[in-house]
């Protein structure tokens, strides 16, 4: 595999000021959108931050990464053998970014070829038992051999025998924490011999970040969003690997699992994904039938950033208007269009409006492109 894709790349300057932003307390993948979109960089985004907080009623400045910050960043990246890639940048998981509000920046140790490859994520429990080790370890080998990349968490159990059966062929590791803390500790190894047999392993979060139980989600929703169809090995009931299922099942991912015994709690889970409709998998014949025709289907291009409002079209909001859009919201998640016909505003200004709520801490978003607020932001 070759080691970088061509295509337009961001410049050094554009790289640590979008890595300063998306850094920035309060600035996700949706808010950085859209202050790109909207100010038409980053750097002109972190200038007017502090105003827009304020605007959205937050109670307190929130901190922005100083320059000499996320330098450092990115010199932890380079000392790691990692960089950083942006949405948009031919090294940028191209199913990702057709994903609801996809990471601008990924931090990525490996190849990124392997981005390329029509990808299948496999996931399971932890304490998996042998056989189901035995079974990720097979189908990942043979969906290897196929042509697919294998995406998973390094979790232990599943995730990492389906890591160890795609090392010759191609897999994707997604961390939980920063790309410099793998975990669990004991698959830093296996990170590394990813990363050098071809593959890749990518983070979201900061270089030195101890991942936390909140982060695991994330870490499954990107998991999800890098392929086109997600296989459930072992899963108890309510655990991680069904989180999964359910996003990738959102997402519009096709969904499979491997029958277990009713007998073992650790495939309760997966048996029913199968009661619900999640397609029977017993060998690597099943998944590839299914997915075959959608990796033969070229992935929509995308610009790195949607196209801005037209903003220049309306004055900014007023007090009033954002007093009418914060009265429209409530705890119960709402569609954005329903905001605009209720309000009466033009979208633009709602999307203003809906922005520097974001930004002081006070919106919360959702699937579907849903928002609601958070009382008691910060």
């Amino acid at each position: 595999m070759s080691e970088r894709g061509a295509g337009p790349r961001l410049s050094d300057r554009q790289r640590l000021s979008w890595l300063r932003l998306i850094r920035a307390q309060n600035v996700g993948p949706a808010s950085f959108r859209d202050l790109i979109n909207r100010f038409g960089s980053a750097e002109t985004a972190l200038e007017i931050l502090p105003e827009l907080m304020i605007s959205g009623g937050a109670r307190k400045m929130v901190r922005i990464p100083f320059v000499a910050e996320a330098e450092a960043e990115l010199g932890a990246a380079t000392r790691a053998g990692a960089r950083f890639v942006g949405i948009g940048e031919a090294d940028y998981p191209a199913l990702l970014k057709n994903m609801d509000h996809p990471p601008p920046l990924l931090a990525v140790k490996g190849e990124g070829a392997v981005f390329r490859l029509p990808a299948i994520a496999i996931v399971g429990a932890r304490n998996a038992s042998l056989a189901g080790i035995k079974m990720a370890r097979v189908l990942a080998a043979d969906l290897g051999r196929d042509g697919y990349g294998i995406v998973s968490g390094l979790a232990r159990g599943i995730d990492t025998a389906a890591h160890q059966g795609s090392l010759p062929t191609g897999t994707i590791g997604v961390l939980a924490g920063g790309l410099d803390l793998p975990y669990p500790p004991e698959n830093a190894g296996l990170c590394d011999e990813i990363a050098e047999r071809g593959g890749a392993i990518v983070s979201e979060m900061p270089f030195g970040w101890q991942p936390r139980a909140q982060d695991f989600p994330r870490r499954n929703r990107l998991v999800a969003g890098m392929a086109l169809g997600l296989v459930v090995v072992e899963a108890a009931q309510r655990s991680g690997s069904l989180i999964s299922a359910r996003l990738a099942g959102e997402m519009g991912r096709l969904v499979f699992a491997v029958p277990g015994s009713p007998l073992d709690p650790r495939a309760s889970g997966a048996n029913g994904l199968l009661k619900d409709g999640a397609t029977l998998v017993t060998e690597a014949a099943d998944v590839s039938a299914a997915i075959a025709p959608l990796a033969g289907a070229r992935t929509p291009r995308t610009a790195p950033l949607e196209e801005p409002h037209d903003f220049s079209a309306m004055p900014p909001p007023g007090e009033n208007d954002r007093a009418r859009v914060v009265e429209a919201l409530g705890p119960t998640p709402v569609a954005v269009d329903d905001i605009i016909r209720h309000t009466g505003l033009h979208a633009a200004q709602v999307s203003m409006v809906l922005l520097e709520l974001d930004l002081a801490g006070r919106l919360e978003r959702h699937a579907g492109g849903n928002v609601s607020v958070v009382f008691g932001g910060s």
